[in-house]
Order: structure tokens, then sequence, then C-alpha cells
């Protein structure tokens, strides 16, 4: 019997936490094949959506992927997210959430591995937003003195 991923657990999780403190969830997810996503808003094959209940209509997480209604540009559309291409949960607000190794082209229900299979990826929490290093991009001005800006895109620093 294969092991059941904590990964979607971990994801619901999350998401219940964020909205129960009243913060907006957000998803960093790795775009590929496999995902339905306006490509128009895709940057270095990634996208950050908001996943609240404000932002989603009939937003269903289950195992094996994330799928909801959003609007974009005033346009319904919908999106198709495999929970293997997801790379962090996070809110919006303060940064709090947990990154994750995307897992692009695996299944569900992974084919047997060969003897030397290389490690399981391993789960790292993002840190609080008071203790995180620099999050701007390179190319925005401002120093590590400047409090962060309200309103603007959110970013996300991946620690490796």
């Amino acid at each position: 019997m294969s092991e059941i991923s904590t990964k979607p657990y971990l994801l619901r999780a999350i998401y219940e936490w964020c909205t129960d403190s009243g913060y907006t969830p957000y998803l960093a997810v790795k775009v590929d094949a496999a995902t339905t996503v306006p490509m128009e808003y895709v940057k270095k094959g990634e996208i950050v959506l908001n996943i609240s209940f404000g932002a989603t209509s009939g937003l269903k997480m289950d195992n094996d992927s994330i799928r909801f209604h959003a609007r974009f540009g005033g346009v319904s559309r919908e999106i198709f997210i495999p929970v293997n291409n997801v790379m962090a949960i996070y809110a919006n607000e303060n940064g709090q959430g947990m990154a994750f190794e995307p897992q692009l082209g695996q299944q569900s229900a992974p084919a047997p591995e060969p003897e030397e299979a290389p490690a399981a990826p391993v789960l790292a929490a993002v840190p609080p937003a008071a203790s995180e290093a620099k999050t701007e991009a390179p190319d925005t001005p401002g120093d590590d003195t400047d409090p962060p800006k309200k309103g603007g895109r959110p970013t996300l620093t991946r620690i490796k």
C-alpha cells in the first residue's frame, strides 16, 4: 500500500488557520501543462493566487487537486491546480504559512520506486514576517529598515 501524502492535509489546515485568524490565504503555484490558470498572469512559470472565500467560488481542496472559479480582469475563470504543483500556502498579511518543493509530473499514487530512490521532500515552515530577511525583490527600491508597503503584489521568499 502506498503512503498517503500529508501535503493536502497541511494545505487545508493552513487555509483553515488563515480564514479563522482573519488572514487572506495565498497559494504559490508552479505552472505546467497539468495546471489550468490564466497564462497571462504567470510569471517565470509561477503564479500566486488569492484563495480567500471572497476571491473564489466553489473552492474544493481534494487530496490530489485544488479547484475553484475566480475572476481575473472581471472574467470568471476555472482554476485547476494539482496539489503536487503547490509551492507554498501563506497568509498575505504576515507571510506565515508553509512552503513545499513542487513535485511536477508526479501522480498522487506514485509508481513503485527503484531501490535507490531519492529522499522524500522535506517541508519547511515559512518564517514569521518579523524575523524574515529582506522580502523585497532585488529591483525594488528601499532598504531593510523600510516597513513593508501595503497593497502591492505579495512576494514569497523561498528558503532552501
